[in-house]
Order: structure tokens, then C-alpha cells, then sequence
């Protein structure tokens, strides 16, 4: 009898596995913990055994899943390889660059000055932008869907990543125009810890921490009023008095339309915009085009014009 048990499923099993805990792969995943219990016990019916022991002291692997590991390692590992090859044969073919964002990364003229460079090199390669919404904090890299990323750091999955720093910079406290510390010049971040804040989707935890500020809380959690997860969400969730939220600089006029101000803000850290690709992504194309980045965004912070700093 031959059994079809897809990728998916032998990912799942296997952040079980690691994890010993459902709630916890779930969110390495990126799915709901109901979801990928579901797909287990699914899992399991294919292959007539269970694959974990599941009591109230926890998760364990039973003799069976313990005997799945090492070639579920081996089957993702070569459909791993197999995908680069494709995605090298396909960009070859098209000759294409998916360039993943989830907010505008547009400041000073980095994207035209970056293309300037990168097609002296290349010229026959098109550059595609792609948005990507904030519920993927790896804008398109995690799942193949773009080449490279303008994300915020900290990236999840750090060691599947590499980047560079195109931008480095204060972050602001937005606020409804009539909340009443929106008249002063700037306001310590101690006068807001009890204020509640707007925070991102659970699936980007380190993410969300750091727009949160966690570090600068000294223990204390953070108050949420809403989640939001594009632009649009934001600024209204300010308009409705549901929070307030840290922004980065650049991305200031984004919910400054009306009815929003933003303020510096003492006691927290710069927020830094990277570019950023897959560790194992091979193409020439995509290390020239991050090698235009670093390029371009030590020449904006040379010339004294943007905050941006570059890190390698």
C-alpha cells in the first residue's frame, strides 16, 4: 500500500518533534495550534501508529515518530534542494527579482539609487516589488515568494537569514492628535507604560516585543489595545483612541494623515531596516543586488543626508 503523506505534513511532524510542544511549532509555523493538531492525528491515520504520547505531563515522540525523524530530516532536505534548483532554473529562465516589503522602504531614494546600481551589473534582470502584510514578518522569504526583503529586525529565524542594514532609525511614539501628552516637544517612554499600545500579530513574536519595547519596560507587560497588521489598521485603531504605537521614523507620514501626531520618544533604542535574503540562495543576482544595498546605504549615511547606517 502506498502512502501519500505530503511536505506540509512531515513539516509539521518534525516541529513537533523538536518543539515537544504543539503550541509552541504552531507558532514556528505560523499556524494555529487547533490546526496543526489536526494535521498530526490526519498524519497519524496515514501511517496506522501514533507519532507522540500526549498526557498532562507533556509531549513525548512514541518508538514509531522517533523512527519517522531522521528520514523526514531527509526527505525535507532533499525536496529543500530540489526547490533551490528549481527556483535557480526558473529565475535563470525569467530572469526575475521579487523584492519582498511590508511597509515602503522608499527613504532618501534607496530603492532608485539601488536599482541604478544593481542594473550596471545587470541589465537584463527585472526587479518586481511585492507587499507583503504584516502577519509575515519575513516579507515573502520564509515561504519562497520573494528573493530578497525589506524587513525590520529582529528577524525570525535568524540562521536561515542573511542581511544587511539599510536603515538605521529613532523611533516615535504616535498618537490621537488629542491625547494629552500630544503637546509636548518629547516624552520619556516611563511616561507610557501604562498607556495601551497598538501591538503586531502574534505570528512575528520577537517582532511585536520590539515594537513594543519589552527591553525598555523593565519587566512589566505591556498593556494591548488592538492588534493591527497593515498601515490602514494603524492609523485608524490611533484615530478610534484604541493605543498608541511606536514608528520609525521613515515611516512617520504613514499615519500622519490627520488626527495622529508623532513625538520623539526618550528611553528606547533605533529601530533598523534591513534587506535581507535566504542563507542558501546560490544566484549571484541576489547577493550583487544586497551588495548594491550595503553600497547605497553607505553612501546615504556618508553624505550626512538620512539616518541610515549599514552593518555587514
Amino acid at each position: 500500500m502506498t502512502i501519500d503523506v505530503h511536505g506540509r505534513d512531515l513539516r509539521y511532524f518534525l516541529a513537533v518533534a523538536e518543539e515537544l510542544h504543539f503550541t509552541r511549532a504552531a507558532e514556528r509555523l505560523y499556524v494555529s495550534q487547533p490546526g496543526l493538531s489536526k494535521q498530526i492525528r490526519a498524519l497519524e491515520r496515514q501511517l496506522g501508529a501514533p507519532l507522540f504520547d500526549r498526557d498532562r505531563h507533556g509531549v513525548r515522540l512514541t518508538p514509531v515518530g522517533t523512527a519517522l525523524v531522521p528520514h523526514a530530516r531527509a526527505v525535507l532536505a532533499a525536496w529543500a534542494e530540489a526547490e533551490g534548483a528549481v527556483r535557480a532554473a526558473r529565475a535563470a529562465e525569467d530572469a526575475t527579482l521579487v523584492i519582498g516589503m511590508s511597509t515602503s522602504p522608499g527613504r532618501g531614494g534607496l530603492l532608485p539609487a539601488i536599482r541604478s546600481r544593481f542594473t550596471e551589473r545587470h541589465p537584463g534582470v527585472r526587479l518586481r516589488l511585492r507587499q507583503f502584510g504584516w502577519e509575515d514578518p519575513t516579507a515573502g522569504l520564509a515561504g519562497g515568494d520573494s528573493d530578497l526583503a525589506f524587513v525590520w529586525l529582529p528577524l525570525v529565524g535568524p540562521d536561515r537569514y542573511r542581511w544587511v542594514v539599510v536603515a538605521t532609525e529613532p523611533r516615535l511614539i504616535a498618537l490621537p492628535e488629542a491625547h494629552p501628552l500630544a503637546g509636548r516637544d518629547r516624552i520619556a517612554f516611563a511616561e507610557l507604560l501604562d498607556e495601551p499600545f497598538l501591538a503586531l500579530p502574534a505570528t512575528a513574536p520577537e517582532l511585536r516585543d520590539h515594537w513594543l519595547a519589552l527591553d525598555a519596560r523593565d519587566g512589566r507587560p505591556a498593556r494591548i489595545g488592538a492588534e493591527i497588521a497593515s498601515a490602514d489598521e494603524t492609523y485608524e485603531a490611533l484615530v478610534d483612541g484604541l493605543g498608541i504605537c511606536l514608528v520609525a521614523t521613515g515611516n512617520a507620514p504613514l499615519l500622519t494623515r490627520g488626527g495622529v501626531v508623532t513625538r520623539p520618544v526618550d528611553g528606547v533604542t533605533p529601530s533598523r531596516l534591513a534587506l535581507a535574503w535566504r542563507a542558501d540562495d546560490p544566484r549571484p543576482e541576489v547577493r550583487d543586488y544586497a551588495r548594491a544595498a550595503a553600497r547605497v546605504a553607505r553612501a546615504q549615511a556618508a553624505d550626512g543626508h538620512s539616518p541610515m547606517a549599514p552593518v555587514g
